[in-house]
Formats: structure tokens, C-alpha cells, sequence
């Protein structure tokens, strides 16, 4: 998961914290966990870490 880590090391540029992945293999689908200003500035870390960058991206509120 090299692509995990350069999220990783890319996140403090935008605040933005990456805190827990999912792989589905069968599938082909990768998921992340990540707190961030918003959905742009997530984005954006995926983009300049490895340019991999999202289809969709939801809003979750803990406890909703």
C-alpha cells in the first residue's frame, strides 16, 4: 500500500488526516476513512500523493 503512505505523508499540507483503508479485492474498490475540511481538500491529497483520486466521495458524521 505505497499509495496509503504517500496520503500519508501528503496530509499536514492540506489538514487533513487519512485514518483507516479498506481494500475489496474481488471488486477492484479501495475505501477510505479520512477526517478533512471538506471533500476537496481530501481530493486533493490523493491527487498530488500518487494522482489516484476518487469516484465518489461521502460526508459521514460519527454517531448519525
Amino acid at each position: 500500500m505505497t499509495w496509503a503512505k504517500a496520503d500519508l505523508q501528503t496530509q499536514g499540507g492540506y489538514d487533513v488526516s487519512y485514518l483507516r483503508y479498506w481494500v475489496d479485492g474481488q471488486r477492484g474498490k479501495i475505501f477510505c476513512l479520512v477526517e478533512a475540511p471538506d471533500a476537496n481538500a481530501a481530493a486533493t491529497v490523493h491527487r498530488e500523493a500518487h494522482g489516484l483520486v476518487a469516484e465518489e466521495i461521502y460526508e459521514v458524521q460519527e454517531g448519525s
